[in-house]
């Protein structure tokens, strides 16, 4: 009970500070707060130009579709993440030793850094944002089961978290890793189902999706929010495939406990 208590105080601790930290550029989450609805008009029309001729794409119709892209647009306010940058910025400059030394590990307090930072998009961004939804492009951003699509976007912020923490610590062994973190960052885009659904792509390729950890990022959060998952064929239900997308953030877990202790053998504290 004693830990317990004590994780929690460090988390509350470091999530409080990051989240007052934060808060004193609140402007910027305010300019944020326009990525979403652009990104949503510019999907708007893109979509609304292919189904003229059409119903149905990749087993979706136009709403389905324009609601998909609603969700993603507005979920990615939660699961947004910076770990990646801070903890390869960290290596470069030896301000990592600070932390190397200290008894707390360094991903749990990039993760509590994350909750406090995401707590602050909550209030500043993501209300808002739904609020534009609903009373300017009249899209009502209810869950079909709150309880699972809460589950799941929860789920999906530890797996981008993880994600891109795998990506920092890619900086104990390259000089620079900005062009790593963009590739990634590309490929995650597309194979997340955050720039288009998944389901539109070829089956053999939406089989492939389905092994890959990309998907639990927007793809899967975004399907069961709207109501329903299907991929390759694949109609499972909110507990088959959210139980799947645990298990993928455990094993995102350990890759990056495995990366995080061969890393910390090579980091020599140059620049400390």
């Amino acid at each position: 009970m004693n830990t317990i208590k004590a994780k929690w105080n460090v988390l509350y601790a470091i999530a409080s500070v990051t989240y007052k930290e934060w808060a004193a550029y609140r402007t910027h989450s305010m300019v944020s707060i326009l990525v979403g609805p652009i990104s949503y008009l510019i999907q708007f029309s893109i979509w609304t130009a292919l189904y003229q001729d059409r119903t149905s794409l990749g087993g979706m119709t136009l709403e389905n579709i324009l609601s998909y892209s609603a969700v993603v647009a507005t979920i990615s306010y939660l699961t947004m993440d910076f770990a990646d940058w801070n903890l390869q910025m960290l290596i470069h400059t030896g301000k990592y030793l600070t932390f190397a030394l200290r008894p707390l590990h360094h991903r749990h307090f990039a993760l509590c850094q994350k909750i406090g930072h995401r707590v602050l998009g909550l209030i500043f961004e993501y209300i808002p944002v739904m609020l534009i939804f609903l009373f300017i492009f009249r899209v009502h951003l209810i869950p079909k089961n709150p309880f699972w699509a809460i589950l799941s976007i929860a789920l999906a912020f530890l797996m981008n978290f993880y994600l891109n923490y795998c990506i920092g610590l890619a900086g104990f062994w390259f000089t620079k890793t900005s062009g790593l973190r963009g590739m990634i960052h590309l490929f995650s885009g597309v194979l997340s189902g955050a720039i288009i659904p998944l389901s539109i792509f070829p089956d053999i390729f939406q089989k492939i999706f389905f092994f890959l950890p990309f998907q639990f990022i927007s793809y899967v959060p975004a399907m069961v929010y709207t109501g329903e998952y299907t991929l390759g064929g694949m109609t499972l239900s909110f507990p088959f495939i959210i139980s799947i997308q645990a298990f993928y953030v455990f094993l995102m877990f350990l890759f990056s406990e495995l990366l995080y202790r061969l890393g910390n053998r090579k980091f020599t504290g140059v620049g400390a």
